[in-house]
C-alpha cells in the first residue's frame, strides 16, 4: 500500500473516478450524434433525442464533465504534492465535487428538454450559471488557499497553469453569462447584436484557451515529468510559454467571426493574434516532448507515456491548424464545414482526452493504494492507447476530407455564374465521411469502456498481468511489504 497520510486524496479519487464515468456518458452521446448524421432515423422522432438538443449536451458533458473532473482531480492532486501540504479545506473541496456533479446532472436534464440560452458552450440557463460561478469560486479558494500555506517557497509551473485556468474561466463565465431573467428557465443576454457575438466568441475561444489549453497544460507539466521520471526539459521555456500564452490567447476570439457584421479591424486583429499564438503553443509542445530526452526507451514499454506524448503531438498539430484556419482566405473555405469539426476533435480527442486518460492512468492506482501507473492490466492500457489513436485519426481525417469537399462544392460555379451543386448534393457527397466518423468514434468509445473495466479491476485490488505471468518459485518471490 502507498500511504499518504498528509494528503487529502479522497476527493481526488472521487473526481478521478467521475472523469471516467462522464467520459463514457459524454462520448456515448457523441457517438449517438455521429450515428444520427449517418442515419437520421436514430433520433426516433423523439424531441429530446434530436440532434439540436443532444449536441450541446455532448459538448457540455465532454468539456465540463469529463474534462472538468480531470482538471479538478489533477489540480487538487498536483497542488498538494508540489506544495507538500493537504488541501486547505476538505469540506470546501467536497462542496466543489458535489456542486460540480450537480451542475452536470442539471445540464443533462435541462438541455434535452430544450431549456437553453443557445450560446455556444454556455447553453445553461441562469440559475445553473449562478451555481457554476459559486462552485468555481470555491474551487479557486481551495486551490489558492492551499498554495498560500505551502511548505516550499517555489510555486511549480503546473500550478501557474491551473491558476490561470481558475481565474480566466471565472472572468469569462461571469461576463459572458450576464443576462436578464424573465422566468426560472429563460433569460436573455445582456448584450445585443454584434456585441453579443463578440462577447460570445471572446468567451468561446478563451474557454478553449483557458479551460481546454491552460488547464491541460498544467496536467502536462505535472504528469509528463512524473511518468517519465525526468525533469521538465526547460523550466525557463515553461515560464515564457505561460506568459506568452496568457497574453496572446485572449485576443484570438474574433477569428470565429470572419465575414460577419463584426468590424473588419476586429476580425483582422483576431487573425493576426491567432497567428502569433502559434509560437507559444509550439514552445509548450516542444517542452513537453523534449522532457522525454534521455528516456525515449520508455515509449516502447510504457503505454501511459504513449498517451501523454501522443496527446502533446496532437496539441502541436491542433495549434498549428487553428492559426492557419484563422487566415481569412483559408477560413472562407473551411468555415461552416466539417473541417472545423475535424479541427475541434483533433484537439478534443487527440489532446484533451488523451492527456486526461494518461494522467488518470498515472493517478488512479495511487488513489487505490498502489504505485503510480500500476493498473490492473498494462496490456489493456496499451490496447486502449491504440484504439484511441486509431479512432482519433479515422475521425479527424474523415472530417478533413469532408470539409474540403464541402467548401469546394459550395463555392463551385457554372459558366453562367450559378452554383454548380445544390446543398442537398453536398450533403449526399458527405455521407462516406459520416460513416467513417461513426466508425472512428466507436473505436475511441470502445477504448473508454476498456478503461472503465481496468479501473474497476484496479479498485478491487486485482493485477491481471501478474496472474498471466509464469509462476515464480516461492523461494525467489520478493517479500510483500
Amino acid at each position: 500500500m502507498v500511504d499518504q497520510p498528509n494528503y487529502d486524496f479522497k476527493v481526488v479519487r472521487a473526481f478521478a473516478v467521475m472523469t471516467v464515468v462522464w467520459g463514457i456518458v459524454g462520448m456515448a452521446v457523441g457517438l449517438l450524434l455521429a450515428g444520427q448524421m449517418a442515419w437520421p432515423a436514430l433520433n426516433f422522432d423523439i424531441p429530446w433525442l434530436s440532434f439540436g438538443r443532444l449536441r450541446p449536451l455532448h459538448t457540455n458533458a465532454v468539456i465540463f464533465a469529463f474534462g472538468g473532473c480531470a482538471l479538478m482531480a489533477s489540480a487538487f492532486y498536483a497542488v498538494q504534492r508540489t506544495c507538500q501540504v493537504p488541501l486547505i479545506s476538505s469540506k470546501l473541496a467536497w462542496f466543489v465535487f458535489y456542486g460540480w456533479q450537480t451542475v452536470i446532472v442539471l445540464a443533462a436534464i435541462t438541455l434535452p428538454l430544450g431549456i437553453t440560452t443557445s450560446k455556444e458552450y454556455a447553453e445553461l440557463e441562469w440559475p445553473i450559471d449562478i451555481l457554476i460561478a459559486v462552485v468555481w469560486v470555491a474551487f479557486g479558494i481551495v486551490f489558492f488557499g492551499t498554495i498560500g500555506k505551502r511548505k516550499v517557497e517555489h510555486i511549480y509551473v503546473a500550478n501557474w497553469f491551473f491558476g490561470a485556468l481558475i481565474i480566466g474561466v471565472a472572468v469569462l463565465h461571469i461576463f459572458n453569462s450576464l443576462a436578464l431573467p424573465v422566468s426560472m428557465f429563460k433569460s436573455y443576454s445582456a448584450y445585443a447584436g454584434a456585441m453579443d457575438a463578440m462577447m460570445q466568441w471572446w468567451y468561446g475561444h478563451n474557454a478553449v484557451g483557458f479551460f481546454l489549453t491552460a488547464g491541460f497544460l498544467g496536467i502536462m507539466y505535472y504528469f509528463v515529468p512524473k511518468q517519465a521520471g525526468r525533469p521538465v526539459y526547460s523550466y525557463r521555456l515553461s515560464i515564457v510559454h505561460f506568459w506568452a500564452l496568457i497574453a496572446i490567447y485572449v485576443w484570438a476570439g474574433p477569428h470565429h467571426l470572419h465575414y460577419t457584421s463584426l468590424p473588419d479591424w476586429a476580425q483582422s486583429l483576431g487573425m493576426v493574434m491567432s497567428l502569433v499564438l502559434l509560437a507559444p503553443s509550439w514552445g509548450g509542445m516542444i517542452n513537453g516532448i523534449m522532457t522525454l530526452s534521455g528516456a525515449w526507451d520508455k515509449l516502447r514499454t510504457d503505454p501511459i507515456i504513449k498517451f501523454l506524448i501522443v496527446s502533446i503531438s496532437f496539441y502541436g498539430m491542433s495549434t498549428f491548424e487553428g492559426p492557419m484556419m484563422s487566415i481569412k482566405t483559408i477560413n472562407a473555405l473551411s468555415h461552416n464545414t466539417d473541417w472545423t469539426i475535424g479541427h475541434v476533435h483533433s484537439g478534443a480527442l487527440g489532446w484533451v482526452a488523451m492527456v486526461s486518460i494518461g494522467s488518470m492512468y498515472h493517478l488512479l492506482p495511487i488513489m487505490f493504494g498502489r504505485k503510480a501507473g500500476e493498473m490492473y492490466s498494462v496490456k489493456l492500457i496499451n490496447l486502449h492507447f491504440w484504439l484511441s489513436t486509431i479512432g482519433t485519426v479515422i475521425y479527424i481525417a474523415s472530417m478533413w476530407v469532408n470539409g474540403l469537399l464541402q467548401g469546394l462544392m459550395w463555392r463551385a460555379t457554372s459558366i453562367d455564374g450559378t452554383l454548380t451543386y445544390s446543398f442537398a448534393e453536398v450533403v449526399e457527397a458527405s455521407y462516406p465521411g459520416y460513416y467513417a466518423r461513426f466508425i472512428g468514434g466507436a473505436i475511441f468509445f470502445t477504448g473508454m469502456l476498456i478503461m472503465a473495466y481496468n479501473v474497476i479491476q484496479t479498485a478491487k485490488g486485482k493485477t491481471r498481468d501478474e496472474a498471466e505471468a509464469p509462476a515464480t518459485p516461492l523461494i525467489n518471490r520478493p517479500v510483500e511489504a
